[in-house]
């Protein structure tokens, strides 16, 4: 399978079985004039069978930018048939004050080209609860938040990845040179356990980077502009 990180929470998996897009953001201009810096190339010419947001903040649901979309799974938890195969959005939080401050949130659950994947949104709950773990079960691949502020933060997140068990883990939503926003991956690389691989590029298949008995921390490069 191959992984290409678009920014902040944004991915597209992509196998000969089908290919998914999570989290797209689109024109983050408010956020700009908010003070942040946002400097992630826009996301153009993104292609996908299958759509999934994990909740309704602009730089999570820019819907709009991605095409060829035979269905999209807005913001909703439940059992989804879809183009690649079953989907199982479970209900969480987006804070840890049961979604009063942030609002609610969808992790999402999925097998392509037998790898499991688990995307876990903006999630910002203290812990997962035990119904939450049970609907997970098992993961191979773990995209999970580490930048705090908004999400766990970066011990929290090490965590999660102790409790579910994944092979692989991509650490998303933290601060890089393109935003000047979130804490950075630097507590979450210090406590996480597994061997840490930072890439070169923003893209990587699953073939190629492998777990040789352990658990491999994937650090796909920050997109960068190339205007």
């Amino acid at each position: 399978m191959q992984v290409r990180w678009y920014g902040q929470s944004a991915f597209a998996l992509v196998e000969a079985a089908g290919s998914v897009f999570i989290d797209p953001f689109g024109d983050m201009e408010s956020a700009r004039a908010r003070g942040m810096t946002w400097n992630y190339p826009a996301i153009a010419d993104a292609t996908a069978q299958l759509l999934l947001v994990t909740h309704e903040h602009g730089d999570h649901n820019a819907v709009q930018v991605i095409s060829g979309v035979k269905q999209t799974v807005r913001s909703s938890a439940g059992t989804f048939d879809t183009p690649v195969g079953r989907v199982v959005g479970i209900a969480s939080e987006h804070d840890p004050f049961a979604g009063t401050k942030r609002g609610a949130n969808v992790i999402y659950v999925f097998e392509m080209g037998g790898v499991r994947v688990c995307h876990m949104g903006d999630f910002g709950q203290t812990e997962l609860r035990a119904e939450q773990r049970a609907a997970i079960g098992d993961v191979d691949l773990l995209f999970v938040p580490v930048g705090g502020m908004a999400t766990v933060d970066g011990r929290a997140a090490a965590a999660l990845v102790e409790q579910l068990g994944p092979s692989w883990v991509v650490p998303m939503h933290y601060r890089t040179p393109a935003i000047s926003f979130l804490d950075t991956a630097d507590d979450f690389l210090l406590a996480v356990k597994g061997e840490v691989v930072a890439m070169d590029r923003s893209t990587f298949d699953t073939s190629e980077v492998r777990p040789e008995g352990g658990r491999i921390i994937v650090l796909p490069a920050p997109p960068v502009d190339s205007a």
